[in-house]
């Protein structure tokens, strides 16, 4: 039986990945299964059983783009989604995501906006000292001792930022594309359609087909396991003749770790690596050699022109196929840095960092961003009644296990 959408989930060393299945089984609407690949270890907490939920282990690693691939040849569904192994999401996502491709049509690409998971904060249980998610304290900032400090779950998709636009530079890096949200078409196409265009894409989680899925091999394991995935994605849709959209009507929230320590990115990954498939987007994309292709990359540039980190001369040298690329020093993976709530003057602000403890309304916050907890949405009300769980592994139904 052809089932409405399977999301296909890549994971590797992720220890979210019980709880981000458990929250999509509950807020699924649609006919919608989960296909989940265990990339070289068993998820622990176990994954939920259930008979929406099929699991896939792979011994040995093979990457994420093969192991989205090899889940990919699981489904059966009309749409996939592919999601990373630490999100939230909202209630009835999968079937606003189906409604919205019946308005736009299936020569799309399609994602929800997205917001921040704020995961857990670190607590003593000794003087009850809280810090931000990340890394594994050491010893309490507050009181010094060692022992007793775990994890609280918060598991809340938080309201500010709200992610719609995202674009890359001629590098090509992935970049927040602000200026694109300020711009007539887009304050347009969200008023009348609560559909918007993006150039590119952040690639934590996306929508399109699986007859486009295969059509455009819109994960090409020549890229490498991991890097430029929404650029790969974006441009890939948009080349082709299609469109990428982003879904105003609903969300999903995305774990950004990036300090590093038992913080850090699941899938290694060297500079090395990333330069590897920044070169293979190169000479696919800028030198037009994607034999898929209908549309030169000069023309997505130049639809959403004035292109952060894009000048004049390169748009002219990328017309002219003369385009050089300009050495980069940058070792900041962009596509992981959490976004923050835009500055009074429209700009991007920086990266979060952890933070002391905050008022907001006069009320003392835990020690995440300002205004996280008052800002999140009703709808993630269930979620904060299990804010004082630990993760903990929930069996539900029956299990479908594909050991290979």
């Amino acid at each position: 039986m052809v089932k409405d959408l399977s999301i296909l989930i890549p994971a590797r060393n992720e220890m979210f990945i019980s709880r981000t299945i458990e929250d999509i089984l509950a807020n699924i609407e649609a006919d919608t299964e989960v296909i989940a690949v265990l990339d070289g270890d068993w998820a622990d907490p176990p994954i939920p059983q259930n008979e929406r939920v099929n699991v896939i282990f792979v011994p040995k690693s093979v990457g994420q783009r093969a192991a989205t691939n090899l889940a990919c040849k699981l489904s059966r569904a009309k749409y996939v989604m592919k999601c990373d192994a630490h999100c939230s999401f909202d209630k009835g996502f999968d079937r606003k995501m189906i409604e919205a491709f019946k308005a736009a049509g299936d020569n799309v690409t399609m994602v929800p906006v997205m917001r921040n998971l704020w995961a857990f904060d670190w607590k003593c249980y000794h003087c009850g000292w809280k810090k931000y998610q990340g890394p594994t304290p050491q010893k309490c900032e507050q009181c010094g001792k060692t022992d007793n400090i775990r994890r609280k779950m918060i598991w809340i998709g938080k309201h500010n930022p709200q992610s719609t636009s995202y674009c890359f530079d001629s590098t090509p890096h992935f970049q927040y594309f602000e200026d694109w949200k300020h711009r007539p078409k887009y304050e347009r196409d969200k008023k009348e359609k609560g559909l918007t265009e993006t150039m590119s894409l952040q690639g934590s989680c996306w929508m399109l087909t699986r007859e486009k899925y295969w059509g455009l091999n819109i994960c090409d394991e020549n890229f490498g396991s991991w890097g430029s995935q929404g650029i790969e994605v974006a441009t890939k849709t948009w080349l082709s003749g299609g469109a990428v959209l982003v879904n105003h009507k609903t969300w999903y929230a995305h774990m950004f770790r990036t300090q590093g320590g038992d913080f850090g990115f699941p899938y290694p990954i060297s500079g090395k690596d990333q330069e590897k498939a920044k070169k293979y987007a190169r000479n696919l994309f800028f030198n037009n050699n994607w034999d898929k292709q209908v549309r030169p990359l000069a023309w997505l540039v130049e639809k959403f022109w004035p292109v952060k980190g894009w000048t004049d001369e390169d748009l002219q040298k990328l017309k002219a196929n003369k385009f050089e690329f300009k050495g980069s020093d940058s070792e900041v993976k962009s596509a992981e840095i959490e976004p923050v709530p835009a500055s009074p003057d429209g700009g991007q602000g920086g990266p979060v960092e952890s933070r002391p403890a905050e008022k907001q309304n006069g009320a003392p916050q835990e020690n995440g961003p300002a205004s996280a907890k008052a800002s999140a949405d009703k709808s993630t009300s269930s979620h904060t009644e299990q804010a004082e769980s630990e993760l903990v592994g929930v069996l539900l139904e029956k299990d479908v296990v594909y050991d290979i």
